[in-house]
């Protein structure tokens, strides 16, 4: 056979710091071997080119990148992508992967976090399987799951919901259907809002769930600052967090 061996796709995960004022030094939330890695690839596809520029900026910190960050080929994924999502087959991600099948490897990185787990990126990752490419997930921080791990809720049967209705009267009946599945099945559900949203959602759920369910938030995960609680609903109402919720937030209700 001739011709070059095709590339490889590998999923960076990003620091839970994105949009954050306080950042932790990067050696410290995310493992050497992921960021030798990201140091090698020159070639991206990312939710945004300026904040993978500022990503690869903060790994040249800390090991030499391979390619000068002016040099690196990075393409963004489309808007609609964000806002309706990719993980319904409608978007042909095979062209964005024309460099693996001339045989450079490919990094795929969202904002924070695993890509493709709560962010976009699924689409990137089909269309590497369906072209015989080699996908390699590589380790970091993945703040659903330490928000699960630390919310001592049902780690053996849960859900990600993604985010509740923004309309008040469709997002408290949203609260109790999750509730109501978690009570009855002891499923573990967690989703997601956007920070300045947050005081507003957990107001939202203290006034919808039934006292003794039980509501675990974890908020700044990985940032200086950062804490978790588990407790009942009524504890919640005894003693809710003095501050705003403005970081990074993940809620889990269970039993």
């Amino acid at each position: 056979m001739t011709g070059n061996p095709k590339g490889r796709l590998y999923l960076v995960p990003a620091p839970l710091d994105f949009g954050c004022d306080v950042q932790a030094p990067l050696q410290d939330v995310m493992p050497l071997g992921t960021l030798q890695v990201a140091a090698t690839l020159s070639c991206w596809i990312c939710e945004n080119a300026k904040s993978t520029r500022a990503y690869l900026k903060r790994v040249g910190e800390v090991l030499p990148l391979q390619q000068p960050i002016q040099a690196q080929q990075i393409q963004e994924l489309p808007r609609e992508v964000h806002k309706k999502g990719d993980h319904g087959g409608n978007f042909d991600a095979r062209p964005l992967l024309a460099a693996a099948l001339a045989g450079r490897d490919i990094g795929l990185v969202s904002e924070a976090g695993m890509p493709a787990i709560a962010d976009p990126g699924s689409s990137v990752v089909r269309a590497a399987h369906d072209l015989g490419l080699h996908v390699l997930p590589l380790v970091g921080p993945m703040s659903l799951m330490l928000a699960l791990a630390a919310s001592g809720l049902n780690g053996q049967n849960f859900a990600f919901v993604g985010y509740l209705p923004q309309d008040g009267g469709e997002r408290s009946q949203r609260i109790r259907e999750l509730e109501s599945l978690a009570l009855k099945t002891g499923q573990t559900q967690i989703f997601i809002e956007t920070p300045y949203r947050n005081t507003a959602l957990l107001q939202a759920l203290l006034q919808s769930l039934q006292g003794n369910t039980r509501l675990a938030l974890s908020c700044g995960l990985s940032l200086p600052g950062g804490w978790s609680r588990s407790a009942s609903v009524n504890t919640w109402k005894r003693d809710k967090p003095a501050a705003p919720l403005a970081l990074p937030t993940v809620f889990c209700i269970g039993r």
